[in-house]
């Protein structure tokens, strides 16, 4: 795993844009698509806005899947993992190939259509977040490190729920859905290259168990440390409790 640290949030975003940027046209170079993850949640923003205004991206050859979607949910709702993606990045770029996972309806046979599709073939990139409780998409601890379904149907613990309300997507935790479909564990370790975007200082334990402690289903990030191509990007404030190496990136043009 490579740790990297910036001075901000921006310049994280701006990091881990040409990082991704990097990726995605090497994979389309080389194998004529990409396949990618996105994370979303607030965490993702600086990196977004970054990534959709990379210019010269091969947008549509790139085939797109997320981590997950609240079980229940319409797709217009503001906390919808569908509008997030749908605004913050297909509308941007031009995505044409995309896989929603549709949380309104049948959960278990969304799980199987959508993980169908992305098992046929390996994926090039995965964009993930590290949870305030270490969770892994919305893979709560204790996580199922060994789970082989690409999308497993989860229950959502109260920390996990109560990030969702501080991040202002709820107004109070009775409106945070209690399930989730959520990509496993080890098919997010099936991508051959992964980018964990995780700035501010509400993750700093978080990091710091994950990145640090023992690898763990109770700090569920802290599988990414198995994967052999993790690049980890964080700024100081969610770094702050890091004792360990690093490398630290300082000023705007990191």
């Amino acid at each position: 795993m490579i740790i990297k640290v910036f001075s901000d949030g921006a310049a994280l975003g701006r990091a881990a844009s040409d990082a991704a940027a990097g990726l995605i046209r090497a994979a389309v170079d080389s194998r004529g698509d990409a396949r990618i993850i996105a994370a979303t949640g607030a965490s993702q923003f600086d990196f977004l806005d970054a990534l959709t205004a990379e210019r010269d991206m091969p947008w549509k050859q790139v085939e797109l899947f997320h981590l997950d979607e609240y079980v229940g949910l319409s797709p217009d709702h503001p906390a919808s993992f569908r509008k997030f993606l749908m605004e913050r990045l297909i509308e941007k770029t031009g995505i044409q190939r995309y896989h929603f996972l549709k949380g309104e309806a049948d959960a278990a046979a969304e799980a199987a259509r959508v993980g169908t599709l992305l098992a046929a073939r390996p994926v090039d990139v995965a964009f993930v977040g590290i949870g305030e409780n270490g969770h892994l998409a919305f893979n709560d601890p204790p996580a199922d490190f060994d789970a082989d379904d690409p999308y497993l149907i989860v229950r959502l613990d109260e920390a996990c729920r109560r990030q969702q309300v501080g991040e202002g997507w709820f107004t109070r935790l009775e409106e945070v859905p209690e399930r989730a479909i959520s990509m496993s564990i080890r098919q997010i370790l099936k991508a051959r290259a992964i980018l964990a975007v995780v700035p501010e200082s509400r993750k700093a334990r978080a990091v710091k168990a994950c990145l640090e402690g023992e690898v763990t289903p109770m700090a569920p990030a802290s599988i990414l440390r198995s994967h052999p191509r993790t690049t980890v990007y964080l700024d100081e404030q969610s770094a702050a409790l890091l004792q360990g190496p690093r490398e630290s990136v300082a000023g705007a043009d990191a």
